[in-house]
């Protein structure tokens, strides 16, 4: 269980930075450590998220939430792993939906990085116990591509690869509604929902905001809903999800972001939401990855196939 803390902010504190008062009051968590419980929507101020930077008045309640200790070092677990590309220095995985990539709060294993353990012989230590070899991540419901160094160098050259926006990213998405244009380009600030601490946004969010972009073309439309494919340039946490939602066209399956509210809206007999419900996940597939390999300079670009739930929604949509 997290650990949440209350405090009222006395009235000597006023005008006193949000990140310094919880320093003093908090002295067991460091400052990094309160400025990421901060960024990740942990701390509320009268109920609502807040900057590290906010001026305090006087009065204000303030919530803590300091979430659990994961366990010191991830263990192997024999789980499934679909390898799409292997050498001497990575490794592409197909990732499964409802796979979480590496140990959290509330997740300490079955992850994408106990089953690398447990298939790999070498690869603890690499960039940390909890997330050895892990370059970036996918959502928990996501399927598809995801690369894994299997050295330290390569770790830190891929790393920067995706830094410098020089890895193609493409997603396939099923999404609801039908899109205006069939090509477009959503470049948008993003951060932390002002109010729902496990959500992201691009209207006024709180926290560290960031900016980011996806271009987006239809590839097929059907009654009542379109599929998307995505090429991400910037990756940030739920960014297809949050940029679909926010235009008006939330992923099929996406009960966080809406999608889950409009299926409950029509017939259940309606192909849409028969589609939404084979798939029984938010409709989103990295489809592939296209970067140059950290030590021969080949280009490479991996596909993963369309996984059976996608290809059951795609089915029920085309006929």
């Amino acid at each position: 269980m997290s650990e949440r803390a209350h405090l009222v902010v006395p009235a000597e504190s006023s005008g006193s930075r949000l990140d310094r008062f919880l320093s003093e009051h908090h002295r067991e968590l460091s400052r990094s450590r309160l400025q990421a419980l901060i960024d990740e929507g942990n701390v509320q101020v009268d109920g609502r998220p807040a900057k590290a930077s906010l001026r305090l008045r006087g009065g204000e309640r303030i919530e803590l939430i300091v979430p659990d200790p994961l366990p010191a070092q991830a263990q192997p677990q024999d789980l499934p792993l679909t390898i799409l590309h292997d050498d001497s220095d990575l490794l592409v995985v197909d990732k499964a939906a409802g796979m979480v990539v590496h140990p959290a709060a509330g997740v300490p294993d079955r992850t994408l990085v106990n089953a690398l353990l447990f298939h790999l012989d070498d690869l603890e230590g690499i960039g940390g116990e909890l997330r050895p070899g892990i370059v970036h991540r996918l959502d928990r419901d996501t399927s598809g591509c995801l690369v894994v160094a299997k050295n330290q160098r390569s770790l830190v050259q891929l790393q920067e690869s995706f830094r410098s926006r020089e890895v193609e990213k493409r997603y396939l998405a099923l999404v609801h509604g039908a899109p205006e244009r069939d090509v477009w380009t959503l470049d948008t600030p993003y951060g932390r929902h002002p109010t729902q601490r496990t959500r992201f946004t691009t209207r006024d969010p709180v926290g560290a905001e960031r900016r980011a972009i996806s271009h987006l073309e239809v590839v097929e439309r059907y009654p009542g809903a379109s599929l998307i494919e995505v090429r991400l340039e910037t990756g940030r946490t739920h960014q297809i999800r949050v940029h679909l939602s926010e235009s008006g066209h939330p992923l099929l399956g996406d009960r966080e972001y809406g999608g889950g509210r409009r299926e409950g809206r029509l017939p259940a007999a309606d192909p849409v939401r028969r589609a939404a419900g084979a798939i029984g996940r938010q409709a989103l597939h990295a489809r592939l990855l296209a970067f140059d390999h950290p030590t021969t300079g080949e280009h490479l670009s991996v596909e993963a196939p369309i996984p059976n739930d996608f290809a059951a929604a795609l089915a029920i949509l085309r006929a």
